[in-house]
């Protein structure tokens, strides 16, 4: 040994620098059920939202057929009659594809509910109210959902 020295890093400092990491990857592994949740939350509130979409569409397409009640193409929902007579909430299910059904089966996911409220001004009036809410996991009552997304609209029945 010609006087030189060697160095490196001590067991100590590998010991505080592995600890270091260790204590960032729990607070990292920590976060990973949240955003999970998260994303799960995301994407059933993205596909609710589509069904919304395409069962409004369906039901403006039907509106404008006539004045009488009116089943839609898609999905047969009962549009009622400009008189409000027909306001019983109607019920679809749907699976994770966006197939849906009228009565709950084991692949169901979503509920769509839809309710016509009476409308005050029904002899004169040419515009039906419409109340659509998915709810999900289908099987859940509207109090125990995990979510739900919910829109209120109306039809021009020229």
């Amino acid at each position: 040994m010609n006087g030189q020295r060697t160095s490196g890093f001590s067991l100590v400092e590998v010991t505080l620098a592995l600890g270091v990491a260790a204590f960032c990857l729990i607070a990292v592994f920590g976060l990973m059920p949240i955003g999970v949740q998260t994303n799960r939350n995301t994407i059933s509130q993205t596909a609710a939202t589509s069904i919304i979409a395409s069962v409004l569409a369906d039901l403006r397409t039907a509106a404008r057929a006539t004045a009488s009640a009116t089943p839609s193409a898609l999905y047969n929902i009962n549009i009622p009659a400009r008189d409000g007579s027909n306001t019983t909430p109607q019920t679809r299910y749907f699976d994770s594809t966006g197939q849906f059904t009228m009565s709950s089966i084991a692949n169901s996911r979503y509920q769509l509910n839809v309710t016509f409220p009476a409308n005050p001004a029904s002899g004169t009036s040419k515009v039906t109210y419409g109340y659509l809410k998915v709810t999900w996991p289908a099987a859940a009552t509207s109090a125990n959902a995990s979510g739900s997304v919910q829109m209120f609209a109306f039809f021009d029945r020229n």
